[in-house]
């Protein structure tokens, strides 16, 4: 095991899936412009070609939770880096609508695998005390992706050329491949299998040797209480942990994350802007996201995840319903143009500051270890699934109701999810993951209890 490479590196070169997950998932937003004209896509087929890569993204989740817990988190990112780079390079060269749409499936199974997995195992490696804020380096990584591909859509728009923007995808690809492989694994699932020499020396190397032997009790402990695999999931301790997951991954996208980041250009030249305008237009929303996602890390492990979360579901929910009832009422005028400029900024502001990272961090950190690999997985498929509804439906639904009613629509999912965070989701700042366990596990307890006594 090569434990050679520093802590940065260590956390960088694994959340650097998250900047193919971003580069992947954001450049389409620019190239579908140019790849509607050059393949005649109808509503129907661009909306396939944008989420296609969705259902690969399902499939790459639901397979990649059991894999981890059998083969390591190491492993699962590794074999991410390796689809990764055949996805992007047969998309590029793609000569036909059915082959783009063939190639952004598989793409989408990286996506998928290194959405469940690199938040995973970010938090497996961190200590509790900063848990947070270098889990959160998995969605910086994502917004510098999404910003790289709005910049190299930009540097291309004059001349349309939608094959490097997909293409160059290949270049982050292989440096993740390379740098996995020199990575250690996650110490708690080399604990899980029995291998406590190996998840010790991992452990003294990131921890600098304080605090190693409790932290192995500790893990040893939670493993010493866990039946494991898929018949866990079923239990009833855990059911708070794995509805908490679902409504958390479906949340974030019904509330119109992506329709912002696949659809930004496509917006706002239905708002009358033309489409280098469009796209420039696209790359301040990317700034916005990646200056946004920084304050977000140096806040997670103060302010918490639940408050976060909350100030986010106001502050977006408000910003798209200002923009619909906007264009509703002036339709595409200037002023409306620059309103939704403005309200689609301040929309990706809230969503960076709070659903954008907070929402990885906690699932990565609220399934118990035996079948954190799972529960991680049937989140992220919840999440790509409910991505793929909307992706799908945005096109024909733009075309159809107008850019008015859809807006609000997303912004009254925002309000719903306020109520939802505040009945559904508990805080986990500052708590080791055990700890987060044997709190669910404690719950449980009391409530069987109460039912015996009452």
């Amino acid at each position: 095991m090569n434990l050679r490479i520093n802590n940065p590196m260590i956390y960088f070169f694994g959340a650097l899936g998250g900047l193919l997950f971003g580069y992947d998932t954001g450049v389409v937003s620019g190239a579908i412009l140019f790849i509607k004209k050059d393949l005649h896509l109808t509503y129907m087929t661009q909306g396939l070609v944008v989420s296609a890569i969705l259902v690969g993204a399902m499939i790459g989740a639901a397979i990649s939770g059991p894999l981890s817990d059998k083969l390591g988190r190491k492993k699962v990112v590794i074999f991410s880096a390796a689809v990764f780079c055949i996805g992007a390079l047969g998309s590029a060269f793609s000569v036909s609508t059915n082959m783009l749409i063939f190639f952004r499936l598989i793409l989408g199974l990286a996506v998928g695998g290194a959405s469940a997995m690199v938040p995973t195992y970010l938090s497996e490696m961190a200590p509790a005390s900063t848990r947070g804020a270098l889990s959160s380096l998995n969605q910086l990584m994502i917004v510098i992706g999404i910003l790289l591909a709005y910049i190299i859509n930009y540097v291309f728009s004059p001349t349309g050329d939608w094959r490097s923007m997909l293409g160059l995808a290949f270049i982050p690809g292989i440096v993740l491949l390379i740098g996995m492989t020199v990575l250690p694994e996650s110490p708690r699932w080399l604990l899980k299998k029995g291998m406590e020499n190996e998840a010790r020396a991992v452990l003294d190397h990131m921890r600098k040797g304080i605090g190693v032997e409790d932290e192995i009790r500790e893990i040893k402990r939670a493993n010493a209480a866990e039946n494991g695999g898929f018949r866990q999931v079923s239990e009833r301790w855990v059911r708070p942990a794995l509805w908490a997951g679902i409504g958390l991954a479906v949340f974030q996208q019904v509330i119109g994350c992506n329709t912002i980041i696949y659809y930004a250009p496509t917006t706002f030249t239905n708002v009358g802007l033309g489409n280098s305008a469009a796209i420039l237009g696209t790359v301040g929303i990317g700034v916005v996201n990646v200056v946004i996602t920084v304050v977000a890390i140096f806040l997670i492990d103060k302010v918490g995840r639940k408050p976060l979360l909350l100030i986010g579901n106001v502050g977006m929910a408000a910003s798209l319903l200002l923009l619909g009832f906007v264009n509703g009422f002036y339709g595409s005028t200037h002023g409306a143009a620059l309103t939704t400029v403005v309200c689609m900024a301040a929309y990706i502001a809230f969503f960076s500051l709070s659903w954008g990272p907070v929402v990885w961090v906690m699932l990565s950190e609220i399934f118990p270890l035996g079948i954190r690999g799972i529960g991680m997985g049937i989140s992220s498929v919840a999440n790509w699934f409910a991505n793929f509804v909307v992706s799908l439906t945005f096109p024909i639904l733009l075309h159809q109701i107008g850019i008015s009613t859809l807006f609000i629509i997303y912004g009254a999912m925002g309000i719903l999810a306020i109520f939802f965070v505040r009945k559904f989701v508990s805080e986990t700042k500052g708590r080791s993951l055990e700890e987060i366990e044997f709190d669910l596990r404690d719950k449980e307890e009391k409530r069987q209890h109460a039912s015996v006594t009452a």
